[in-house]
């Protein structure tokens, strides 16, 4: 690995600093969590904003409308703006980190000057229809039927876990074309409009109290077959395009994130009591806070193994897999030393005596769904066994 940064590099960091401490204070405040169209609107403010200032899209070839910048530009971009408390991509996420990538890839050039830069100015919101009732660690087992029709497939099925259905504008989608396949070669990747007449959205609460997942129902929905992104039964092969750039530097700002959160428990320690001491006083926390530290300077090492792959190769790696099962699993940790420090105060809804416990018990809660969402840690092991370490694949 070698990833010191070019004269260039550091140049190109100094002028994002110095845009994002003039875009940042301008922005409007935060909308409520439950608030979709609200959080829709706000997230894609910022896009709009990003795109205005030549930042939008910034790792997307220049054919797609980005900037084609190396994936350690992007890396200096990821880490910049999380340092400087920019907004996330938010409601953008699904086609900016995995519709929008796939399509450059594997689309038609008509459907990447169709969609693209409705995604990188932020105009157009997607989500994501790939889990089922019945297949979600086990993705190539979905039922969702689509059957030829003409110029058009007709849908039948249901997604559940569908990130921002209801404030979505496109669905990227996978249904199975063929029954009488081998599971994984029946499948195709569609793009469905959502206001295609016949789906029904139901938006799912989660424990936080928030509804950002929806399960979608879809009754004879009919898509165009131009709305198909590689060929018919080829689907699997253009979902591992799309899943390898979810597991490339899609996390590379809750690592950031961390990294501050640990120094800031570590800060927090040395206030808090316990009978006559500080949290801090105790050996066995601080032993703890230094292991984690450790962990994720590791995981930021590894983030830069795998930006200096992607940079060599031009994709992400399986690499990804190695970093996604290690961090969602560090990353509840995290979360569990900072409830114990926190103690009862971690356990109310509001902040308690000017401690963060809201905030905390609200991520501690989130950082459950990471070791299941963006394919499940047992997944994630079954890749690097197979893709890895060359171990016999499951029947």
């Amino acid at each position: 690995m070698d990833l010191r940064y070019t004269e260039a590099e550091e140049g190109f960091r100094a002028e994002l600093r110095a845009w994002l401490d003039q875009a940042i204070p301008l922005l409007p405040p935060k909308p409520d969590r439950n608030d979709w169209p609200g959080r829709r609107a706000y997230d894609t403010a910022w896009q709009r904003l990003l795109f205005d200032a030549g930042y939008a899209g910034l790792h997307w070839s220049v054919e797609a409308g980005g900037k084609g910048a190396t994936p350690t530009e992007h890396l200096i971009f990821l880490e910049e703006t999380e340092r400087a408390g920019a907004p996330y991509v938010g409601a953008n996420f699904v086609g900016l980190l995995h519709a929008g990538p796939t399509i450059d890839a594997a689309g038609t050039d008509e459907q990447r000057r169709r969609y693209l830069p409705g995604i990188l100015r932020g105009d157009d919101v997607w989500c994501q229809g790939f889990s089922e009732p019945g297949a979600g660690s086990d993705l190539a087992s979905l039922r969702t039927r689509a059957v030829r029709d003409g110029d058009d497939y007709v849908v039948n099925g249901s997604k559940i876990w569908t990130s921002h259905a209801e404030v979505a504008d496109y669905c990227e989608m996978l249904v199975r074309t063929d029954p009488d396949a081998p599971k994984h070669r029946g499948i195709t990747w569609l793009i469905v409009p959502m206001d295609t007449p016949g789906i029904t959205i139901r938006p799912l609460e989660t424990v936080m109290g928030t509804s950002e997942f929806a399960e979608v129902f879809f009754d004879d929905v009919r898509v165009p077959v131009a709305n198909r992104v590689g060929e018919e039964n080829d689907g699997w092969r253009v979902t591992m395009v799309t899943l390898s750039f979810e597991r490339g530097t899609a996390f590379v700002s809750e690592v950031v994130a961390c990294q501050r959160l640990l120094r800031e428990l570590a800060a927090l320690a040395k206030k808090v009591t316990r009978r006559q001491a500080t949290a801090w006083d105790d050996v066995a926390l601080r032993r703890e806070l230094g292991h984690l530290t450790a962990e994720f300077e590791a995981l930021w090492a590894l983030t830069k193994w795998n930006v200096s792959e992607a940079q060599r190769s031009g994709v992400p790696g399986v690499g990804g897999s190695v970093f996604k099962l290690r961090f969602s699993e560090t990353k509840q940790k995290v979360y569990e030393l900072a409830h114990r420090l926190l103690g009862r105060a971690a356990l109310a809804v509001d902040d308690v005596a000017g401690l963060p416990g809201a905030t905390l018990m609200d991520e501690r809660l989130s950082s459950l769904s990471y070791t299941i969402a963006a394919g499940t840690s047992q997944i994630q092991r079954n890749i690097v066994g197979e893709r890895i370490l060359g171990l016999p694949k499951e029947r």
